[in-house]
């Protein structure tokens, strides 16, 4: 990977330009900080989307002039001894895809918020904080080496908190936001001793020097092995996997923009990124590659599985990020890492659309979110109906549209490292399609389940709303063609090619792993059974929730074993309360019954009370009256000659 470190003033443009990228969303954040009780909605919303659209504007002006990878250092931040940390922006391809993504389905889901929030009395500290989220996911990506990415990587989770617990009133809701903030501190912790082991093996923390001396190292070292392992803990925090996932469902308290925000652009994407930024090295550790690769097959059945019998709109969409999360593993496990970015684009734009399309129909809905009080929106929501439809065939992976491409790559990488991994992917796809149709069909299809009063407000959502759901719909339907199948020729392959520079260290160290071995009749009959299962899955659902008119099973009406299972999420939250979160609370009130009141009180308090003792003691010689201090000093005079008669 040939890369230039320059001084900021050697940049090929103004240092300005590259701090305005992250500085304008925060300068949006602390003006409706500041202002939040006087500025209307309209203005909040307004400030706080231009800020975005102008680092949106600026990453453009640097994607379509960027010529060759170069780190532009602002200035010298931590110096201690030998240890010399630079506060600098690493300008390459990666950076300047997720800067276009970050910024531009941030921008979306920022218009969007100004027609869902309008009616909410914080909007302006929504607004803030919405902007500071950005601003940290900024810092993230840009960031030249992993003591900036840790700060981003922490900013995301301290806006994550804001956000979920945004209605704080609600102490569901704070319980939610309390649950994430505490999972992801159990990955951030083995995320920073990563970066410790990083410091104590390469002497440096800056990606350049980092991955350029790591290059050197054999396969399979095992100091890098373990430096890894500790990174991908904290992917799976950040990224919602097994066994830190469980956060991810419950973030669906705060506001459905904050819900677009986590699960498509910013918050779980991060631990992708993570992953592609230090891909030399994850090659060098082809063990923790394999991990990697199961645990992110698991994530993706795991969650699909719940995703069939979950009732609320949100919860279904929250089990399919965390689900096409694990896609995403996968592809990095079997060393798929461009692909990999690939699925995180695609996704963006059709999860983006649909928690938006989500949001629309809650919105018309009064804030109702639970499936079986719907049905037949589709003609009092049309436009939220057909982007809902487009997001559904695209995470189907029905061609031409985006998912198809990206998770067609997927499988094929997968195919070729593993027959048990693609057979675990192509059935997760086969979910899928089933349960994201049985989303759609319960939805906008069948008669209307809710009360005459829901009935009586339906409408379709303001055009602050609708217009970025069309825009995302189309980004959607299209956003697969920057990556052609193999079969139609490298050429086509536009994003691969553009990123192939990131991974020049990593196609020295393992050359066969990048090459694609798979005849053109072998994926094209890949192709066929993905587009087959999306497609079964598709026949089912409409058979089961159409034709049939099947509906969901209401509260306490009995469910079958597996049914019952499967709808409580397969009892893991109860698990994890019953074996980690009970025994912490009883060591707690034990600590503090036995140990804090039974023995370090009384220890302080007995000092406390011992200095009061002795004051009370000492007072009484405080009379106030000078024959006494005279007696007292006379006496004092004649026992001090007396102790030292002998001395004479």
């Amino acid at each position: 990977m040939q890369e230039t470190v320059i001084p900021a003033a050697g940049a090929p443009y103004s240092t300005f330009l590259y701090v305005l990228i992250p500085l304008l969303p925060f300068l949006g954040f602390l003006i409706n900080g500041l202002l939040n009780r006087k500025l209307s909605g309209t203005v909040a919303g307004a400030i706080s989307s231009l800020a975005v659209l102008g680092s949106f504007a600026i990453s453009v002006f640097l994607f379509l002039n960027f010529q060759y990878q170069y780190t532009v250092t602002l200035f010298d931040w931590i110096s201690v001894g030998s240890m010399q940390i630079s506060f600098s922006y690493q300008i390459d391809q990666l950076s300047l895809i997720m800067l276009l993504l970050v910024t531009g389905v941030g921008f979306l889901i920022h218009v969007y918020s100004i027609g869902y929030m309008h009616h909410d009395e914080n909007v302006g500290k929504f607004f803030s904080f919405l902007n500071l989220f950005v601003f940290s996911m900024l810092v993230l990506v840009l960031g030249a080496n992993f003591v900036i990415l840790f700060i981003g990587w922490e900013g995301v989770g301290l806006c994550s908190y804001l956000l979920i617990g945004f209605w704080n009133k609600n102490t569901a809701y704070n319980n939610a936001a309390k649950k994430a903030f505490i999972i992801n501190r159990v990955g951030d912790l083995g995320f920073l001793l990563g970066i410790f082991l990083i410091y104590l093996t390469f002497d440096s923390v800056q990606y350049a020097e980092v991955f350029q001396k790591a290059s050197t190292l054999q396969i399979g070292t095992g100091v890098v092995t373990a430096i890894t392992l500790l990174l991908f803990v904290g992917a799976t925090g950040k990224s919602a996997q097994l066994p830190l996932y469980t956060w991810l469902p419950d973030a669906m308290a705060g506001p459905t923009p904050v819900s677009a925000l986590i699960h498509a652009a910013t918050m779980v994407t991060a631990g992708i990124y993570m992953i592609l930024r230090a891909n030399v090295l994850f090659t060098l550790a082809p063990d923790t590659l394999e991990v990697i690769a199961i645990i992110g097959a698991a994530t993706a059945l795991f969650a699909a599985t719940i995703g069939l019998a979950q009732n609320d709109i949100k919860k279904v969409l929250a089990y399919s990020t965390v689900s096409q999360l694990g896609y995403m593993f996968l592809a990095l496990g079997v060393m798929g890492y461009s692909t990999s970015l690939f699925h995180v684009l695609t996704h963006a734009f059709f999860k983006a659309l649909m928690f938006l399309g989500a949001g629309s129909v809650i919105h018309a809905m009064s804030n109702e979110q639970d499936m079986r009080r719907m049905g037949g929106l589709r003609k009092a929501l049309p436009i939220t109906f057909i982007t809902f439809l487009v997001g559904c065939l695209a995470i189907a992976g029905i061609p031409p549209f985006s998912g198809f491409f990206s998770k067609d790559e997927i499988l094929l990488h997968a195919f070729e490292h593993s027959k048990v991994l693609y057979a675990v992917g192509l059935f997760t796809a086969f979910l899928t399609a089933f349960y994201m149709f049985r989303l759609l069909f319960l939805t906008f299809f069948g008669e209307f389940r809710g009360t005459e009063e829901q009935k009586h407000h339906l409408h379709e959502s303001p055009a602050s709303m609708t217009l970025p759901l069309i825009v995302l719909a189309i980004l959607a339907a299209v956003g697969g063609f920057m990556n052609a199948p193999f079969f139609l020729g490298e050429d086509n392959a536009y994003l691969s090619n553009y990123l192939a520079p990131l991974f020049t260290y990593s196609k020295q160290l393992n050359p066969a792993a990048f090459a694609v071995h798979a005849d053109h009749a072998t994926e094209l009959m890949l192709i066929g059974l993905s587009v087959g299962a999306g497609v079964l899955g598709i026949i089912l659902a409409y058979v089961q929730y159409v034709s049939r008119g099947v509906r969901p099973v209401e509260d306490g009406e009995s469910r079958g074993f597996l049914e019952n299972l499967v709808y409580h999420k397969y009892y893991i939250d109860e698990l994890y309360n019953a074996l980690i979160v009970r025994p912490i609370m009883w060591l707690s009130r034990g600590l503090f019954r036995y140990v804090e009141n039974g023995i370090i009180d009384p220890i302080v308090n007995g000092f406390g009370r011992l200095t009061m003792g002795g004051g009370q003691l000492l007072r009484y010689v405080q009379t106030g009256s000078v024959e006494t201090y005279l007696i007292l000093m006379v006496v004092g005079i004649v026992l001090v000659m007396a102790l030292n008669f002998g001395k004479f």
